[in-house]
């Protein structure tokens, strides 16, 4: 009896590592999406995450949200400096979501600075 409880058990760690491994490491979808990014934060009670949103769209009816990896140190520092600039991040997104690594199937992976194609007038402060 102990073996057969020993081995289902072990059956269901097997799956759940692979369910992981498989949503962790296997991206659904990879891309590029640019807007104003108008929230940047960490957050939550037991897991911090970091996550955020650009604008899309010059009224803002179209909103996009990500997270962020603590890994990914660089893309963190610079949409905190982009804070409220117009940027372009590089993104994958995954099968699933798990609770401690972001809220959002989104995950930022690089951050650069655009200029707006809304204000091209006016010059972003990379282009002085």
């Amino acid at each position: 009896m102990k073996k057969i409880l020993f081995k289902i058990l072990a059956v269901i760690l097997l799956l759940a590592a692979a369910y992981y491994t498989f949503i962790y490491f296997v991206p659904y979808s990879e891309g590029v999406r640019s807007g104003e990014l108008i929230k940047f934060s960490r957050k939550g009670i037991t897991f911090k995450t970091w996550e955020g949103e650009i604008s899309q769209g010059i009224s803002g009816a179209q909103i996009f949200s990500f997270s962020v990896e603590d890994k990914e140190e660089k893309a963190i520092k610079n949409l905190q400096k982009y804070q409220g600039r117009y940027v372009k991040l590089t993104y994958k997104e995954r099968f699933g979501k798990f609770f401690w690594l972001g809220d959002t199937k989104y995950f930022i992976t690089k951050v650069e600075e655009e200029n707006s194609p809304h204000f091209s007038g006016l010059r972003s402060k990379k282009d002085e």
